[in-house]
């Protein structure tokens, strides 16, 4: 499979790009767990297809050191024991909010307060600032149908 367009022979799609990557280094540097950032940033790759997304953090969470059961049940959280009640309370977040158009409304206030029984605001805006992040990632990737599978952790920096 190839993809529609090289983001790399634009000369907007770098540009975005590094928007996106700075905001992204406040998230990072940011004092929501790394773990969580990864889960969320996984589940939101999975809900919107995105299989260079899917591919990329979860092979960055392996090389953090997550574990590959975590990893195998991002996609059913509900059920899984191996998730804290925090990172559940984010990835019930990170779903609502990739999934606006399907519920009225958003991010229903249970989701929110139970995230916010969990983080602080500082947290809060950072996993609010992770899921439009990931989100903004994902349909840029599907659109252009960017192949997945060859990544490498660490290859943007």
């Amino acid at each position: 499979m190839d993809a529609r367009l090289d983001l790399f022979e634009s000369t907007i799609a770098p540009q975005f790009a590094k928007y996106l990557n700075a905001a992204g280094r406040v998230v990072h540097e940011s004092a929501l767990p790394a773990a969580t950032q990864e889960l969320v940033k996984i589940r939101a790759s999975q809900i919107n297809g995105c299989g260079y997304c899917t591919d990329m953090h979860t092979k960055d969470a392996t090389h953090a050191g997550e574990s590959q059961a975590r990893l195998n049940l991002v996609a059913t959280w509900r059920e899984a024991t191996v998730f804290t009640e925090a990172e559940r309370a984010a990835l019930a977040l990170a779903e609502q909010g990739t999934r606006i158009a399907d519920a009225a409304g958003g991010v229903t206030d249970e989701v929110w307060a139970e995230a916010a029984r969990h983080y602080d605001s500082d947290q809060l805006a950072a996993l609010v600032a992770v899921v439009a992040i990931i989100n903004a990632y994902t349909r840029l990737n599907v659109i252009v149908r960017k192949p997945a599978g060859d990544y490498v952790p660490g290859q943007w920096g």
